[in-house]
This record gives structure tokens, sequence and C-alpha cells, in this order.
């Protein structure tokens, strides 16, 4: 029933930037916490960024002072803008609620390389 669909990823130097989106269908958007979430190559998947229903912020460690996470209610979408990024952030990327509720969507890939 609920669709996520996160777009935005690429291909970038480190120090560039992008700015992924995810819109999500098929639910009451403005009640959930949602998250962006990666997985990078033999890692675990983990949370890098959450925002609750009325903007309220947390970001992992690692990612502080680089990412900023959005959500627009009225257009059921959450953002994740991703600067001065380094191969590290190197994954794909996926929104979902937190905790994860719905299936996964296809992700987008980051890569950062020189």
């Amino acid at each position: 029933q609920v669709q996520l669909v996160e777009s935005g990823g690429g291909l970038v130097q480190p120090g560039g930037s992008l700015r992924l989106s995810c819109v999500a269908s098929g639910t009451i958007f403005r009640i959930y916490v949602m998250g962006w979430y990666r997985q990078a190559p033999g890692k675990q998947r983990e949370l890098v960024a959450a925002i609750t229903s009325v903007g309220k912020i947390n970001y992992v460690d690692s990612v502080k002072g680089r990412f900023t996470i959005s959500r627009d209610n009225a257009k059921n979408t959450v953002y994740l803008q991703m600067n001065s990024l380094k191969p590290e952030d190197t994954a794909v990327y996926h929104c979902n609620s937190n905790p994860p509720n719905f299936s996964w969507g296809q992700g987008t890939q980051v890569t950062v390389s020189s």
C-alpha cells in the first residue's frame, strides 16, 4: 500500500553535494517520524538522519554539520541535503519511517569518488 520512491543520487567528487528526495504515497505522512538510512557494501544499514512529524531532527555523529534533513508534509516528501561529501558516504540511501514500518523502496545510489 505504501510506496517510497527515492531519487537524487549520483556520482560526485569528495567535497561535492547532492540533494536526495523521497516521496511517500498511500499513508498519512505527517504522523510519522521519517528517516534516511544508508547501507554500504559489506556494512550494516545505519540510520543517518531522522525528522519527527513536527520537525525535530537528529543525526548520526558522522554526518553532523554536513547533512540536513527536512520534510514537506503537504508534498509527502522528505529531503536530505548532503554537503562536503566524503568517500565513506558512499552507499545506497533509502528512506523509511523510524522505526521502519514500510516496504523498502529501490533506494538511490550515492558514490563519492575522485
